[in-house]
């Protein structure tokens, strides 16, 4: 896991997962950016790409998914990311480099 050899981070994002998986029940969860693949400062948030399948809006998502970690974010922000299957799809197929990114170095948490 190239997150961070922190304990109370990893135990952070094993509670935050936890949360995400038993409340959400997503597909799947990916973890980019400097806690995934780079170093991460203090400064640095907890990415996260979740793939759920689901008609809400993207908005709407974000907002259940936030209010999922109100309590479980107060040592690392969180910043989610919620995309349907087909909009990964869609992204992949529009040749969208984040999405791309997001899945060639993320590191799968979940699913």
């Amino acid at each position: 896991m190239a997150m961070t050899g922190n304990p109370k981070v990893k135990k952070t994002i094993a509670e935050i997962l936890k949360a995400i998986v038993k409340r959400y029940k997503p597909k799947k969860i990916i973890l980019f950016g400097s806690y995934a693949y780079g170093e991460p400062t203090e400064d640095s948030d907890i990415d996260l790409l979740i793939i759920k399948n689901t008609n809400k809006r993207p908005i709407d998502r974000w907002v259940e998914v936030k209010g999922l970690l109100r309590d479980k974010s107060r040592m690392l922000a969180v910043s989610p990311l919620v995309y349907t299957e087909k909009e990964i799809e869609e992204r992949l197929a529009i040749g969208d480099f984040f999405v791309e990114e997001v899945l060639e170095k993320g590191e799968l948490l979940y699913g």
